[in-house]
């Protein structure tokens, strides 16, 4: 069976304590930093409003966003998706986090060519890593190559977009990091502590990749010894 198959708990190890790792930094940045407030004592929203006014960005809504962490733009509707607790608090992190989703409007607003293909993956990607997984699986299991191969190409979908966000959300990190130092909204310690939270949170991006790539890899490794046995 797939779900007890120890090569595949070998790929996925690997992931699996990145992923955990990378949520660890997560939680431990943004809880430290969402504690310090910023000297010029601006909540999320008000960052958010600073930013995208020097950016030129005079049509993009700011809103909240329910949850934890669940910060977002969305470049459909043009909208900066704020969580309560950055939308609200005065905080370093908050700071971090609203500059980092203003980047992705930046990036938006300049036709970034990354984020579009981003975009144009990201329905391929979902029907990838739902289906696709599935049929790959179907297709071990029940010995036919053809399914097996035609789920790992969906999946393959999946890998492409991690692959493509990468280098999108440090993009815009970078432009964060950028957007803060050139307003003055912030010193250089809090600018230091805002790197700290996006850095933690680029590491999510970085297990999400390895996971997807471990997963293909297990699939066309799984495949391979199937096209042997037929």
């Amino acid at each position: 069976m797939f779900f007890f198959d120890p090569l595949y708990f070998l790929f996925a190890l690997p992931a699996l304590l990145a992923m955990c790792y990378a949520q660890w930094r997560v939680r431990s940045a943004y809880g430290k930093y969402s504690q310090v407030r910023n000297t010029r004592n601006a909540t999320g929203a008000e960052v958010a409003r600073v930013l995208l006014q020097s950016s030129g960005l005079h049509d993009v809504q700011i809103g909240v966003s329910q949850g934890q962490l669940t910060d977002h733009y969305n470049p459909w509707d043009k909208s900066l998706n704020l969580s309560p607790d950055v939308y609200q608090r005065p905080s370093v992190a908050a700071m971090g986090i609203v500059a980092h989703e203003v980047g992705h409007a930046v990036q938006d607003a300049q036709g970034y060519a990354l984020m579009r293909v981003r975009g144009a993956l990201a329905m391929p990607a979902n029907l990838g890593s739902n289906l696709g997984v599935w049929l790959a699986v179907i297709g071990v299991l029940v010995q036919s190559s053809g399914v097996a191969w035609l789920g790992i190409l969906l999946f393959s979908a999946a890998v492409l977009f991690t692959l493509v966000t990468l280098p999108v959300e440090l993009d815009a990190s970078n432009r964060a990091l950028a957007m803060l130092t050139n307003t003055g909204l912030v010193t250089v310690e809090e600018r230091n502590g805002a790197k700290s939270v996006l850095q933690a949170a680029s590491l999510t991006y970085v297990a999400a990749l390895l996971q997807s790539v471990m997963t293909l890899l297990y699939f066309v490794i799984r495949l391979g010894g199937l096209g042997r046995d037929e």
